[in-house]
């Protein structure tokens, strides 16, 4: 199954919960990649939640364990509601909390996403892909690149309109790259006949590319959709 975590509370609906760590990001002398809080807070946001939105949930509850000190939780805070907004997803509570007794050297922080589904979408539950289609959304990003090509970072309300098509599929791409994740939808793919232009193995970072499956009718669809958008895609299959 997808990374999150499924527990079912009544007959109709399950509570999801999804999260994401990083660590030695952030604005302390000793982190591999300087950026601002709120950048941290927003990526480590979007991945848990692309992880619960895959699934069929929608955010109840965003939980943020800060290990950077008590400066860089507005930061993170603000970050997350960035990814809120991009989502266009409200009344969602933010807690957490920060270690500030004893102050680390590099910046560290974990976001756990929590959410309910009415029927949630599992692995399990992918009907066969006969003449289905794969695109890759986005490109699959880490460190500064991040940052320095954000052009080719797959839109968070761009990830939440398709996950809402009827008899369409997500899967973000996380560290392990593309063919990982292909390889969990598609466990006999031949990686031979897969030709993006990209390192298959690359790191997909904070999920900055997501993989959508839908049968053919919806092709032209998915296809308008992403080109009205402008976002960056290649087709799989």
């Amino acid at each position: 199954m997808r990374n999150a975590v499924v527990i079912p509370v009544s007959g109709e609906h399950s509570l999801v919960i999804a999260s994401d760590n990083s660590g030695s990001i952030g604005m302390k002398e000793n982190d591999a990649v300087r950026v601002p809080y709120e950048t941290v807070g927003y990526f480590s946001f979007r991945v848990a939640v692309m992880e619960l939105m895959a699934t069929g949930a929608f955010p109840l509850s965003v939980v943020i364990h800060n290990f950077c000190g008590d400066e860089a939780w507005g930061g993170l805070v603000s970050g997350v509601k960035k990814g809120l907004a991009e989502a266009k997803v409200e009344n969602v509570e933010i807690t957490g909390s920060t270690e500030s007794n004893f102050p680390l050297s590099q910046s560290a922080v974990g976001i756990n996403v929590i959410g309910l589904a009415r029927k949630p979408v599992l692995q399990d539950d992918l009907p066969p892909l006969n003449g289905w289609r794969v695109v890759l959304v986005g490109l699959p990003l880490v460190g500064m690149d991040v940052i320095e090509k954000a052009e080719y970072v797959a839109p968070l309300s761009l990830f939440k309109e398709i996950a809402s098509l009827e008899d369409v599929y997500v899967w973000p791409v996380g560290s392990k790259g593309v063919l990982h994740e292909l390889k969990r939808i598609i466990p006999h793919i031949d990686e031979g006949t897969i030709d993006l232009g990209i390192d298959l193995h690359s790191s997909g970072g904070p999920s900055t590319s997501f993989l959508a499956i839908y049968p053919e009718e919806k092709h032209p669809f998915v296809t308008q959709l992403l080109q009205v958008t402008g976002t960056c895609h290649r087709f799989v299959i």
